[in-house]
């Protein structure tokens, strides 16, 4: 068996170093991913047409949910190749890859073809208005046409970064956003194809990703693999995915349902309070997507110094990786606080959206802070194979605290309270988080060496 070339960063390099070679790429990664889900909005807001942001705003939900079925079988094979590499067990990491490609396949065409018939259906279900439902269901028809494409994409994408190739993981979301940047003027803008053109767009932006990571998968990878003959998924393979993988998916579903919910609510407002919100949430994705990226980047040298039972190692990762974690969301959020009414001015010049949105960017600024330890324990209970924990942190977040904290919210203050749901939500998160991570660790503190299996 050929000797696996990135042992090195998990067992030998120093954390600090590591920690830079594995999450740098990833976080990079997520400033394209920043980037990518801002281009829409900000070309489509281009034109000046508030109802067309506030489809695309609306129609959000759906994309969340094709990226839910990216991370059940990306992010449930990833977690399970980091503890298979730890334990050397290269041939199961071949039959998990393979499988998980393919279910990506088979699940979006499923997906398509649902999301077609029952088009319109789920433009009302998501709560649009008269004023906006021929754009959103312009831009949910392409979506739901390149619906492999996109799970594909997210699922390969972290496959990729299981192995150790955050570099590459990050080159391939590169390569799908800076096409989607260069189609949208064109498309939105010079053809005029409005939010058609951004859904357009988005779709070949993934196809392109998708061609690189297969590509990669082929030429690069040592221990991943595609091929047809590795298609042999056995219980352990199924269950380990599944285990991890369901929990990240539903932290994507919860967050689909809570738009939702959300979308439904704030249009009794008004379409400009919706196109407010949903410029505002786009903003909010640079901090989260930033400490998202620092976590899931380290996710990989937990997970596998985890199975490797070097826990010296798992605890001085994690250890740096919150501190920096947290620095990083409060610079951002002071930033943010001082700029809030320019950030919002970037993506639409219409003085009541603005002003709005520049008053909810602040509210929503409370809770960043937090997220450093929030992503942190959330990423490693995935990467340890926890998968209860992990599944309390994500149905909190946009479940079970976020939900009724919006209902009650809007019933007693109204839009103050729409707005204040998700703050309220995440602080709660982030300190539940870290009463289950001394939890869990005081639990495993004298346990023997651990495989690579979930728990």
């Amino acid at each position: 068996m050929k000797k696996y070339s990135k042992q090195y960063i998990f067992e030998t390099m120093p954390v600090p170093q590591a920690i830079a070679k594995l999450a740098i790429p990833t976080i990079l990664g997520m400033l394209v991913t920043v980037v990518y889900n801002l281009a829409d909005t900000f070309f489509v807001g281009q034109i000046g047409d508030r109802n067309q942001v506030a489809a695309v705003t609306i129609a959000m939900p759906i994309f969340m949910i094709l990226m839910a079925f990216g991370n059940l079988f990306g992010v449930g094979s990833s977690s399970f190749i980091s503890r298979l590499l730890g334990a050397k067990d290269y041939d199961t990491v071949k039959k998990t890859s393979a499988f998980s490609f393919y279910s990506c396949i088979i699940v979006g065409v499923i997906v398509a073809i649902i999301g077609t018939v029952f088009i319109e259906n789920i433009i009302h279900l998501l709560g649009s208005s008269d004023n906006t439902f021929k754009f959103a269901r312009q831009y949910l028809s392409a979506i739901f046409f390149g619906a492999p494409f996109v799970i594909l994409s997210f699922a390969m994408g972290q496959m990729i970064r299981a192995e150790g190739a955050s570099k590459e993981a990050m080159m391939g979301m590169m390569l799908g956003t800076v096409i989607n940047i260069a189609l949208d003027p064109i498309l939105i803008l010079y053809f005029k194809m409005g939010v058609y053109g951004a859904a357009v767009a988005t779709i070949f932006a993934n196809c392109i990703s998708v061609v690189y990571y297969i590509i990669y998968f082929i030429k690069h990878s040592e221990f991943l693999s595609i091929s047809p003959i590795n298609y042999n998924p056995t219980i352990a393979i199924v269950k380990n995915i599944l285990a991890i993988g369901t929990t990240a998916s539903l932290t994507n579903v919860l967050m689909s349902i809570s738009s939702i919910v959300l979308n439904n609510f704030a249009v009794e407002y008004g379409d400009t309070v919706v196109a407010a919100l949903g410029i505002v949430n786009r903003i909010i994705m640079l901090p989260v997507l930033l400490t998202i990226g620092l976590c899931q980047g380290v996710q990989p040298i937990i997970g596998y110094t985890y199975a490797a039972n070097n826990r010296a190692r798992m605890k001085e990762t994690m250890k740096r990786t919150g501190i920096i974690g947290t620095v990083v969301a409060i610079t951002i959020t002071v930033l943010l606080y001082f700029v809030g009414e320019n950030a919002v001015k970037i993506f639409i010049d219409d003085a009541q959206t603005v002003e709005l949105g520049a008053k909810f960017l602040r509210n929503n600024l409370i809770s960043i802070p937090f997220l450093g330890l929030l992503f942190l324990f959330s990423f490693t209970f995935q990467a340890l194979g926890k998968a209860f924990p992990s599944l309390l942190l994500a149905i909190s977040r946009q479940g079970f605290v976020f939900i009724p904290t919006l209902i009650f919210g809007n019933m007693l203050f109204g839009l103050n309270g729409i707005v204040f749901a998700q703050p309220i939500a995440d602080i709660f998160s982030a300190f539940m988080s870290v009463i289950m991570a001394i939890f869990v660790f005081k639990k495993g503190k004298n346990s023997k060496k651990h495989e690579p299996t979930s728990t």
